[in-house]
């Protein structure tokens, strides 16, 4: 996927760090030459990551050498990571210094800045399948053994859509936000490193003063998040003055509330930025979809259409296609940027493409007069209070409206609502009762410090209790 890269745009700079470190192409490609010696071609070897230097130089040797990552969050649990190790038994772990200590038997092959290459003394190693390039985690999962199996095809494919749509160029320098072990985070480098563009690269959170100073040194294009990294940019204030460098602001990872969405195309528009709300799923590699900024008021709400080379469209519970509008059914995608399945055992490795580029997203969808989509809840994200059928996404989206920290949960006949506020559950309880009908026995409203999220800013419903 990268091959050639170093060639065609050699001494640009490749990669700007918070520290003012610079990285040029060429730089990438004597370091994959480095580790070549190290990692057969083949290899399996899990990549804790970060937005450093150090994480993505061997991410890009990785994917540019023939070794097959698997993405980790650098702060990942140990109990959690010695369960993914002793389920895929990889010989190889690309890892921060400080994480040597929680491994035995190991032979430090390599050092480089804060990270080292490491090589474990493994008696059974798993063969892959000539196709797999890359295993990330699933959506939400923090130490799950279930991984997403990507080919060299997928990675190449939405890099190149993602770049088309969003006109990516060597002159864009995109800023992080989010971490690169999350698929989202993983395209936005992907998609610029193919167009030789100049990736700031930083750790700090936006609540953090350094953040905006790199931001404003380095005159980043353009900034990208999920819908937490929104609601944090709204109590920061940020929609309310310009940040003249940027150019792009791209949005996925869940659907913005009525009101946020609203308030960043407004902001877009009155600063002539463009916006780009996204859809995607790790089991596309990254994204399917997007709305052209020209349609964002008019499709206010909706997730746009396919990207270059895809292709949508809506089925019913008996996998029939929906062609008329406005009716609700399965949102299915085809396309090359369709992962191989999952993995949930070091065999699953080597098993052949189990969805052959067609993905039943488990999202309910519909479409409007004009082709454009809209997602409306999830398959699983349903129950039934006394018969009727109550969806737990829609309810939060309502929610949302009034209130931006929410999660709701449920099984049959009960829903509960947690808030961060407990001064707003009177209000939130009659909200609800108004809304939807429901009769105040059939929900709760708890309260609880904070809504848990993972690193990329989704609800974590397995830490709700009811």
């Amino acid at each position: 996927m990268f091959k050639g890269v170093s060639a065609k745009f050699g001494e640009r700079i490749a990669i700007i760090d918070s520290s003012g470190t610079k990285v040029t192409y060429s730089d990438l490609e004597e370091f994959s030459v480095q580790l070549k010696s190290l990692i057969p071609k083949g290899s399996l070897i899990f990549s804790l990551c970060s937005n450093s230097i150090e994480s993505l130089k061997g991410y890009f040797s990785f994917i540019r050498n023939g070794v097959t990552p698997v993405m980790l969050d650098a702060s990942l649990d140990k109990d959690l990571l010695s369960r993914l190790i002793s389920t895929y038994s990889p010989k190889y772990i690309w890892l921060p210094k400080e994480r040597i200590v929680n491994f035995d038997d190991v032979r430090v092959l390599f050092s480089y800045g804060d990270y080292v290459l490491i090589k474990r003394t493994c008696e059974n190693t798993y063969e892959l399948h000539n196709d797999l390039a890359l295993l990330l985690t699933t959506s939400g999962s923090t130490g799950s053994p279930k991984l997403v199996k990507i080919t060299l095809k997928n990675l190449k494919s939405n890099a190149h859509s993602i770049a088309e749509y969003l006109s990516i160029d060597k002159n864009e320098r995109p800023i992080t936000t989010l971490p690169m072990n999350y698929s989202f985070g993983l395209s936005i480098i992907n998609s610029h490193i193919l167009k030789g563009a100049t990736i700031l690269l930083t750790s700090k959170s936006l609540m953090e003063r350094g953040f905006w100073t790199f931001l404003k040194e380095q005159k980043a294009t353009s900034i990208s998040g999920v819908p937490y990294t929104f609601e944090i940019l709204k109590k920061l204030r940020f929609f309310r003055s310009d940040a003249p460098s940027l150019k792009t602001i791209t949005q996925a990872g869940g659907k913005l509330n009525h009101e946020l969405n609203k308030e960043v195309l407004e902001y877009s528009i009155r600063f002539d930025k463009s916006f780009f709300v996204m859809y995607g799923q790790t089991e596309a590699t990254a994204r399917m979809s997007y709305l052209p900024p020209e349609f964002s008021l008019a499709k206010l709400g909706s997730i746009g259409i396919a990207i270059p080379g895809g292709e949508f469209s809506i089925m019913d519970d008996s996998s029939r296609s929906i062609t008329g509008d406005e009716i609700v059914g399965e949102l299915v995608y085809e396309g090359s940027n369709v992962s191989m399945g999952y993995a949930s055992c070091g065999e699953d490795l080597n098993k052949a493409d189990a969805n052959n580029g067609v993905l039943f997203t488990g999202d309910l969808a519909k479409r409007d007069k004009d082709d454009y989509y809209y997602i409306v809840g999830r398959k699983k994200r349903f129950i039934k209070i006394y018969g009727n059928r109550v969806n737990l996404d829609e309810t939060e989206r309502l929610l949302k409206d009034i209130i931006s920290d929410c999660a709701c949960i449920g099984e049959e006949d009960h829903m509960c609502i947690f808030i961060t506020d407990e001064n707003r559950i009177d209000e939130i309880k009659k909200f609800i009762s108004s809304k939807m009908g429901l009769h105040h026995s059939t929900f709760i409203i708890k309260s609880i410090d904070e809504i848990p999220k993972n690193s990329s800013g989704k609800t974590i419903y397995s830490s709700l209790n009811i």
